[in-house]
């Protein structure tokens, strides 16, 4: 049994969200048989958190791989392991040599009662011996799954690798009880971790913090309340010292390791908006071909960039026209002012330059805001009093320009079963929304090839207000405050 040990004198961050998810795996507690669950997501966005908040109240066992470097073997990731059961088990001397025998040893300590066990970083614990996985496999077969109160988690962030060899692999099909791909937190709950933080600042500063660190718990908690959301974007991303001022280098030499810099020129082409797969074949000067569909998709899957399909809006065919679009903010940000300006970011530069100076600060910050809006789009469905079930499409939709249509760019188009299309225009700005505003949509719609019998309703979507001749003009079927999203 699990000796207990003393309380860490560390405050720990508020946990917030992931209620659905801890619902899922507290279900699994009323099975009679064990259970092997997976649980794959970006570095950073909780899921070890979500593990130890589950199983606290339990036998919890963790057991974590080691980040890979040149000096990293199979051997040094044995070992470690090796260090682990010692260190939740006291046994002491233990061999290392193979990780069956590991395995085996493990179970023998938790073959009896409630046990959960979760292996992080699986990819790092596992890639460097081709007979990890086969081992695990038949550990799992033969010792784990005969103790019917055992849990056993593998969880990891190298997306790519858990699907190629365990949600996908042949020798894991039938044993997996859940899947859980962890996303990030909603607007919501993002807003309740900075009011438990103790922010007290406006929506639109909120709206900054979020703009740069997306839904990401880590990096929220950095946040410090006594400082405004400027001050704290400096102090996290424009000084050597700032835990976002490293982490890009650190998350792409974790899930792409010597592959990393293809992957990183491909976000870089996706800075500044969104690319087809033609553009970004063209701007890396290779021709089209498979291997990069599986460069975009590993991003995909890494939750790095969204590809944005657009449809026919007559006979709601999906098209195969497509963009690209980087959707993970903090790597826009980093790419867009930290990565040039590192050199005078050391140098201090930074320290008290006003963020609004940046070159194309504004537009920057409204792609940023538009990821945002695009991730929490369920609350626009609510405002719009739609069911999720008449929706039958929504995206940012495009038309590219031919002889008979005009080319047109829509940050975000909903398409009902009745017809109806919504045609949501985003914007970020610190001032009211001005009335050109109108023209600008008008001029979108005409673009709209609309089928006959179809009726287009323009949205407004804005965080702090439109001006009244905005609104008495009433050309705009709502105006809708994203602010009110927080709560």
């Amino acid at each position: 049994m699990k000796e207990p040990k003393p309380k860490s004198l560390v405050k720990k961050a508020p946990f917030v969200g992931r209620k659905e998810q801890v619902k899922e795996l507290n279900l699994l507690l009323n099975k009679k048989s064990s259970s092997l669950i997976v649980i794959n997501g970006r570095r950073r966005v909780g899921k070890s958190r979500l593990v130890r908040e589950f199983g606290s109240p339990h036998n919890l066992f963790v057991f974590s791989g080691i980040p890979i470097t040149k000096e990293t073997t199979a051997q040094t990731q044995r070992q470690e392991f090796a260090r682990q059961l010692n260190e939740n088990f006291s046994l002491p001397g233990l061999k290392a040599d193979d990780w069956g025998d590991l395995f085996t040893l493990l179970f023998k300590q938790v073959s009896k009662g409630r046990m959960i066990i979760l292996f992080d970083e699986i990819s790092w614990m596992g890639s460097l011996d081709p007979d990890f996985l086969s081992k695990l496999k038949t550990a799992w077969d033969v010792h784990f799954s005969q103790n019917p109160n055992l849990i056993l988690i593998l969880c990891g962030s190298v997306s790519t690798w858990i699907e190629a060899n365990i949600l996908n692999s042949k020798g894991f099909v039938g044993r997996i009880s859940l899947k859980i791909h962890l996303k990030e937190l909603s607007i919501s709950e993002c807003n309740e971790f900075l009011d438990l933080l103790g922010f007290k600042s406006a929506p639109y500063d909120r709206f900054k913090i979020l703009s740069v660190s997306g839904g990401i718990p880590r990096y929220i908690e950095e946040m410090q309340p006594t400082l405004g959301a400027e001050d704290n974007i400096r102090r996290l991303c424009f000084k050597e010292s700032g835990i976002l001022f490293n982490e890009f280098n650190e998350i792409f030499h974790d899930l792409f390791s010597k592959r990393s810099i293809i992957y990183k020129k491909i976000v870089e082409l996706l800075v500044n908006g969104h690319l087809d797969f033609s553009e970004i074949c063209e701007r890396l000067s290779v021709e089209k071909s498979g291997t990069v569909s599986e460069y975009l998709n590993d991003l995909i899957k890494a939750r790095f960039i969204r590809r944005d399909f657009t449809w026919n809006i007559k006979n709601n065919e999906t098209s195969n026209l497509s963009h690209y679009r980087l959707s993970d903010n903090y790597i826009r940000f980093y790419l867009k002012y930290i990565e040039k300006n590192r050199g005078r970011i050391e140098a201090g530069h930074f320290i008290n330059r006003s963020l609004s100076t940046l070159p194309n600060w504004l537009s920057i910050m409204g792609l940023q805001f538009e990821n945002l809006v695009l991730n929490n789009r369920e609350f626009i469905w609510r405002k719009l009093n739609l069911n999720p079930e008449d929706i039958i499409s929504d995206n940012p939709f495009f038309q590219r320009k031919t002889s008979k249509n005009e080319g047109c760019q829509i940050d975000y188009l909903i398409q009902t079963r009745f017809n109806s299309l919504f045609l949501c225009e985003i914007k970020f700005s610190k001032q009211e929304i001005k009335p050109n505003v109108i023209e600008e949509v008008q001029e979108k719609i005409k673009k709209i090839t609309l089928p006959k019998g179809f009726s287009c309703f323009p949205v407004l979507i804005h965080v702090n207000g439109v001006q009244e001749n905005v609104l008495e003009r009433n050309y705009f079927l709502q105006c809708i405050d994203f602010s009110e999203s927080l709560e």
